[in-house]
């Protein structure tokens, strides 16, 4: 939403900002992580700011990176100081676009609406709720309906705001859906996969004199029963996040304690130097719940159900938020409708359809992506098969008849004994999965290269001389349980 507001403002429109929390704007970054936003429970939890954001912020509004930057947001520079297996660490084109941003989302908020309210034509409006759509009068030439306002409920009591397009910006759990239904609209399509996973967090500050651990390998790690990430943020701040079954309510509920939390923190050697006496906790363990990946579709057939009214972000297309593609995936879509708004002149059908044309390009390989990741990790949860070597690979039907080789079985240990290896020791292929890992790339471009595949059959062939990978934490549940 802010990300729109900031977008559409510098375009000239005249854009009126709803935001149902009421919160007065944070003088600081520190004090933006207290800010009390019940509407918004995942700010006190592990973000990632990928290449995408941080580019599209570099092209499309370079004063707003600039600030970042300024209030404490760092760099990562991945290919700055690559790993030493690599056969050739020289730098490449290309290298300066492989750059993320260390940042917690309440500071990203902060900086994001400070700058918004300085944008000529935005005008912010806080304890603001929206309780639902006003449609315009239904012409009888078989258009769409057409979204005229919304109503609303705010300091002075109910009312309703006009506008020539309603943005729905209201994340996972957006009510758009709802409203439509309720004037008249068919409801939009829908698809929904749930991830399976709760997730934990907690956040740190290193304490003075201390420095960051230098990185020695990837801050990420799955063990099947539990995956971990550590995420560095801004002011000398990261956050320690880990994520179980939704079904396993034992460890879940054990992880909730702090000082169980951090027990298992200190079983996972990746964690352990960013904790080991150069840390101090500043927030409890926060628990996140119904984590899903959802689909919103609004052109059916290749017609708007709606018009006037418009879903962006996660209210259009969520994903399973321990991807970390939800902010960069938003204010990609925000800077995608400024455009298309410019393309359609005007016109309420065509940006519509402009709006969905987009949306199908950008948005919807990543979703597609990330139901098939988390398809493939409940599957192993299950212990009913390994895990598919790519999220980009359909299911393939096995056929009948003993001499049928299923491709997927082969692909899998490419995958594992290929592919995987090869990011530690080709500068190719740690290129390609920094660019897909960052959304520069699409989701199918790891297994539509044919330098990455030609990289990935040599490290197959040369498997067995792959060094040991060091074990991530406890090698199953039990073990977990019985250190903690």
């Amino acid at each position: 939403g802010l990300t729109t507001a900031l977008a559409l403002g510098r375009a000239g429109h005249e854009v009126v900002l709803l935001e149902r929390d009421a919160t007065p704007m944070p003088s600081d970054a520190h004090e933006a992580f207290r800010w009390q936003r019940r509407g918004a429970p995942q700010v006190r939890h592990s973000h990632a700011l990928l290449a995408r954001l941080r580019n599209t912020l570099a092209d499309r509004a370079p004063d707003v990176l600039a600030e970042l930057l300024a209030e404490g947001a760092t760099e990562i520079a991945f290919c700055a100081d690559p790993p030493d297996t690599l056969t050739d660490r020289d730098p490449r084109p290309g290298d300066d676009q492989l750059v993320a941003l260390a940042c917690r989302r309440t500071t990203f908020e902060w900086v994001l609406r400070r700058e918004a309210l300085a944008t000529p034509g935005v005008d912010l409006r806080d304890g603001v709720a929206v309780l639902g759509l006003l449609a315009a009068a239904q012409e009888a030439d078989g258009r769409a309906p057409h979204v005229r306002g919304v109503r609303i409920d705010g300091p002075e009591g109910d009312g309703v705001l006009t506008a020539d397009l309603v943005v729905d910006a209201g994340g996972p759990r957006s009510a758009g859906r709802d409203w439509l239904v309720d004037i008249g609209v068919a409801a939009p399509p829908e698809d929904i996969f749930e991830s399976g996973i709760v997730y934990l967090s907690r956040f740190y500050e290193l304490v003075d004199g201390a420095e960051p651990p230098e990185v020695q390998g990837p801050l990420v790690g799955e063990l099947g029963y539990l995956k971990f990430a550590v995420f560095p943020g801004d002011n000398r701040t990261f956050s320690i996040t880990l994520a179980v079954g939704a079904d396993d309510r034992e460890l879940r509920a054990r992880l909730a304690e702090p000082d169980v939390f951090e027990r298992a923190v200190g079983a996972l050697p990746a964690a352990v130097p960013w904790r080991d006496g150069c840390s101090t906790p500043i927030t409890g363990v926060e628990l996140m719940a119904g984590l899903r990946n959802r689909r919103r579709t609004f052109v059916v057939d290749g017609a708007p159900i709606v018009t006037g009214f418009v879903a962006l972000g996660d209210a259009a297309i969520c994903t399973n938020p321990l991807y970390g593609r939800g902010c960069s995936l938003a204010v990609v879509h925000a800077f995608g409708l400024a455009d298309a708004l410019a393309d359609s002149e005007g016109d309420p059908v065509a940006l519509a359809l402009s709006l969905h044309d987009f949306t199908r390009r950008e948005l919807d390989p990543w979703y597609r992506a990330a139901v098939q990741q988390d398809r493939e990790s409940q599957e192993v949860h299950a212990g009913a098969s390994e895990p598919s070597p790519t999220p980009f690979l359909d299911d393939v039907a096995a056929a009948e008849g003993d001499d049928y080789v299923d491709p997927r079985a082969w692909a899998r240990e490419l995958f594992r004994e290929g592919l995987l290896p090869a990011i530690r020791t080709s500068p190719i292929v740690f290129r390609a999965f920094l660019r897909w890992f960052n959304l520069l790339a699409t989701p199918d471009a790891l297994v539509q290269d044919g330098e990455v595949i030609m990289a990935a059959l040599e490290s197959y062939q040369n498997r067995e001389h792959h060094p040991v990978d060091p074990i991530p934490g406890p090698p199953d549940r039990d073990a977990l349980l019985a250190l903690l």
